[in-house]
């Protein structure tokens, strides 16, 4: 009896800008917690066989499918965590949670043995849930009726007439002996309501909010994708077909996932599936879980305030953060001292390349600074000021017209790409540890303040051949300093030129 994880972790969290950045998402952030929320995700599971021993539960290692862009941040946050995936899928473009899962569900019955159809349980990355053995109860119901061919959604029981998330409408008790709790018919799916139909939801009793989080066996997911979307299954197949291993990654053709439709398991499959869709006969029984565990998909800024501990005057502070007759704020300083006096209700996060202050009630709105910053193409859209890069990181310290000066870390056994720079010259000053170099037909180390100087056009690839981190501090100088000006040669990580250095 064997259990799948399938972690979608494609989000890019533009409403926790400027700590959520669309190359460093809020997945990879540790926003409520010691671990990030996907290290979180990944550990729910944790106890669920030897919990519910009568299951007989084989919880393989999950499945996570991601961004090819973030690739590198999900397998470091699983090697820190010392733990492995059972693949990690990349998707070239976002296609939306149905083509994502329907990858998931190809690729976890690749195998031919009849016994390869796990029972998926589909959670998105960036949730975060207090109670995590409640979790584990209701998802061992909800594997048993999956087991047994059901299709199983997760509703959470609601706490307020929220009017941001969409909502699901449940039936009629749905009896199987063995349940520890209760399923539901799910009757219907609804959209996101204005407030006096979210507080009229809440009264009724009957409307949960839809979580995202779904379980069913793999072969079934297949058989409804191919009966409803047969385009999308036909897609994700040509893109499996066309792709191939890269160590512990599986990537898929790009250009035949690009060409397939964007949809959401919602709407491709789950709706019509509801008592009040025609999705025709001979469908799987559709059920709804219901979940009271402390969720949140902390999806803005006041979504974080409201999971995290607050003061005895309802301030959450994190950092060098200060408040003086102030309630009810969330402070965030991650670089300098933040001090806020006299302002309540309150959101103000400070970073290293930016600062955001607004008022909680208008948390949603934080998308109109991502999107002017996207419009101005400005880097503080995509990246933080420090990147980071499979070898480890950078930042950047200063810059002017035709120089930049950056610190970069390079962990322990890494090496960047050997490549070559058409329009830039570098020099190099090691801060700490030990550095190998390589620049054209030479190869040496560079010990603590010691430097080097890389010309235009010369072949070059630094490396920490060492077992503490390299902390080198770079000077470029020249009439383009873009990262695109980079020629490679050979890379460990597999990276295409456009992926920077």
């Amino acid at each position: 009896m064997s259990l799948l994880p399938v972690i979608l972790s494609g989000g890019s969290g533009t409403r926790l800008w400027p700590l959520s950045r669309e190359a460093y998402p809020k997945q990879f952030l540790p926003l409520a917690g010691e671990q990030t929320m996907l290290q979180a995700t990944a550990l729910r599971l944790d106890h669920l066989a030897a919990e519910h021993p009568r299951l007989g539960l084989n919880v393989q290692d999950p499945l996570v499918v991601c961004n090819e862009a973030h690739r590198f941040l999900v397998a470091e946050q699983f090697r820190v965590l010392e733990r492995r995936c059972a693949s990690i899928l990349l998707e070239p473009v976002g296609r939306n949670t149905a083509p994502a899962l329907t990858l998931a569900a190809l690729a976890a019955t690749a195998d031919t043995e009849p016994a390869a159809d796990p029972v998926l349980l589909v959670m998105p990355a960036d949730h975060t849930i207090a109670d995590a053995p409640g979790f584990r109860a209701v998802v061992a119901d909800g594997y048993q009726l999956a087991d047994g061919g059901a299709v199983i959604t997760f509703g959470i029981v609601p706490t307020k007439p929220e009017t941001g998330y969409g909502y699901i409408r449940q039936g009629e008790l749905y009896r199987q002996e063995g349940l520890a709790g209760k399923a539901y018919g799910l009757h219907a799916f609804v959209e996101k309501p204005d407030l006096a139909t979210a507080e009229g939801y809440l009264d009724s009793g009957e409307h949960l909010w839809n979580s995202g989080i779904f379980m069913l066996r793999a072969s079934v997911w297949i058989s409804l994708i191919r009966r409803f979307r047969p385009d999308i299954l036909a897609a994700c197949e040509a893109a499996m077909a066309g792709g191939g291993r890269d160590g512990d990654f599986q990537r898929l053709d790009a250009e035949r996932f690009a060409a397939c439709p964007s949809d959401s398991i919602d709407y491709a499959v789950m709706e019509r599936l509801s008592a009040d869709a025609t999705g025709g006969e001979d469908l799987p029984p559709a059920l709804v879980l219901p979940l009271s565990v402390g969720w949140s998909d902390v999806g803005a800024w006041s979504a974080l305030w409201e999971v995290r501990e607050q003061d005895a005057a309802g301030n959450v502070l994190d950092g060098d953060a200060f408040v003086h007759d102030a309630e009810n704020n969330l402070v965030l300083a991650q670089h300098r001292m933040v001090a806020a006096v006299g302002v309540d209700n309150c959101i103000i996060v400070e970073t290293p390349d930016a600062v955001l202050v607004a008022d909680k009630d208008r948390a949603q709105d934080v998308k109109a600074v991502t999107q002017f910053l996207k419009d101005a193409q400005r880097s503080e859209h995509r990246h933080h000021q420090r990147v980071h890069r499979p070898w480890g990181a950078f930042e950047s310290i200063d810059a002017g017209a035709r120089y930049q000066v950056k610190r970069l870390t390079v962990s322990p056994g890494e090496s960047l790409s050997l490549q070559m720079h058409h329009h830039r010259a570098e020099h190099w000053i090691v801060v700490s540890g030990t550095a190998r170099v390589t620049c054209d037909d030479s190869t040496f180390l560079l010990a603590e303040n010691q430097s080097t100087y890389i010309p235009v056009g010369a072949t070059h690839r630094l490396e920490n051949p060492g077992k503490v981190p390299l902390e080198i501090i770079e000077v470029q100088s020249g009439g383009y300093l873009g990262e695109d000006d980079i020629v490679r040669f050979e890379d460990v990580y597999n990276r295409t030129p456009g992926e920077g250095c």
